[in-house]
């Protein structure tokens, strides 16, 4: 095929074609996942709860629930198999939200559930495109950016289109907005389709990655169980904290800022997007595993860091509520998005295992996920008297405290394991000698 030997003959077209496609794809997977959390639903509940918070629980109790099945079918995956599926669960996804628009309240929060089910498992199968090649962060980048601009830039469309047609529902909004994004997300779907196989440079810089077993799963835990629930702890609290952000972002800037405009959503993702984009793409830049491994670190390190002194510095009245929301959002993506994209490509390769990132990924998104819905439950039930901005800030203070120090001790036990195993490995050499 004309197109993929010429992304094989140019790495500026690789690079660029690998960012576009998974940029747009996971773009596209928003606009079936996010826009439905821009409505208020206001006035209606459910045995005493806001209506908004059933759908949000609901939508994440089905996306949480596909995170832990995609534990196995993304780490078993085929590469002949992921078109099919990709297309499969975005269809699905639609036809949820096409019944939540038809059934009426408040039966019809059962949908979103459907809803998240599918979605969940989209972003194993994007990135099972993009790991293992020397460019992996790189040309994540595309995928990583979606991540942080999406839900902002759909957030501002739904709002717009919504001004636009004012007869439509908001209970038909969700549909309404996937269906305009379904055309594009099969463009980019063919975009991931023609990408060539990692190249045997690849493979020799960032380990071949193969569909997982059974055995391969548990030798991989026995093994380095320890700093990948660290990781798993750093990951939960930045995907509570991440998505307590997104999914109540309207209330917080309600309280913080009560002359916000609706484009702020967008600004602030759209900075924090660039943010992002310099720093991980950089990593790329980085051949030798071990440094690329450590400076991935540092910058978890930097990102969680960054969020808790933006928080004192609101506190404080130092800083205004656009730059704390600017700022806690540069920092948690930072920190996030090295874990789900680089850090567990790193590590696979700097210790040649047999593994693939999206095995270690959706274990840490699988908890992550049911964290999430744990803390919408204790909010909605024991914190009432606190605000939505509050909120936010307490947990971004016992992220910061928890998270620091898992990563201390992940690194510690990770390089003392390298360092037994080049030792190991030298002792090998001098006998064979």
């Amino acid at each position: 095929m004309r197109i993929k030997k010429a992304l094989l003959d140019s790495n500026l077209l690789f690079i660029t074609w690998s960012i576009v496609a998974s940029f747009g794809a996971y773009f596209c997977m928003y606009a079936f996942r996010k826009p439905f959390n821009s409505g208020l639903y206001e006035g209606l509940q459910l045995s005493g709860i806001g209506y908004k918070t059933i759908l949000i629980l609901s939508q994440v109790a089905g996306y949480t629930l596909s995170k832990f099945t995609g534990i196995k079918i993304i780490s078993e995956l085929k590469s002949t198999s992921r078109v099919r599926l990709i297309i499969l669960l975005i269809l699905i996804a639609e036809t949820a939200l096409l019944l939540f628009g038809m059934i009426p309240y408040p039966y019809n929060f059962v949908f979103l559930f459907i809803n998240g089910m599918p979605l969940g498992m989209v972003y194993g199968v994007v990135f099972s495109f993009l790991e293992g090649r020397r460019f992996t962060e790189m040309i994540a980048m595309g995928l990583n950016i979606s991540i942080i601009i999406a839900s902002g830039v759909l957030k501002t469309t739904y709002l717009e289109v919504h001004q636009w047609f004012p007869w439509i529902s908001e209970f038909w909004m969700p549909f309404s907005i996937g269906l305009l994004f379904l055309p594009f997300f099969f463009l980019f779907v063919w975009m991931l389709d023609v990408l060539p196989a990692p190249t045997d440079e690849d493979i020799r810089l960032r380990t071949e990655r193969v569909p997982m077993t059974n055995d391969d799963k548990k030798n991989v835990l026995a093994e380095y169980g320890l700093p990948v629930f660290c990781l798993l702890v750093c990951y939960i609290m930045l995907i509570v904290v991440r998505d307590f952000r997104d999914n109540f972002t309207i209330e917080i800037w309600n309280e913080i800022d009560t002359n916000w405009v609706s484009s702020v959503l967008s600004q602030t993702e759209m900075i924090t997007g660039f943010v992002v984009l310099v720093v991980i793409g950089s990593l790329a830049f980085i051949k030798d595993n071990l440094i690329g491994f450590r400076l991935t670190n540092l910058v978890i390190f930097t990102g969680i860091l960054m969020s808790a002194v933006s928080t004192y510095l609101f506190e404080k009245q130092l800083i205004n509520g656009f730059y704390w929301m600017l700022t806690i959002g540069t920092g948690m993506f930072l920190a996030f998005t090295v874990i789900q994209s680089a850090i567990f490509d790193r590590l696979i390769a700097l210790f040649r295992l047999r593994a693939n990132a999206g095995f270690f990924v959706y274990i840490c998104e699988s908890f992550g996920y049911l964290s999430s819905v744990g803390l919408l439950l204790y909010k909605e039930f024991f914190m009432k008297q606190l605000s939505w901005s509050h909120v936010l800030m307490h947990f971004i203070y016992l992220q910061a405290a928890v998270s620091l120090i898992l990563l201390i001790v992940a690194n510690l036990y990770l390089e003392r394991h390298r360092r037994n195993a080049k030792a190991v490995a030298k002792s090998r050499l001098v006998t064979a000698m």
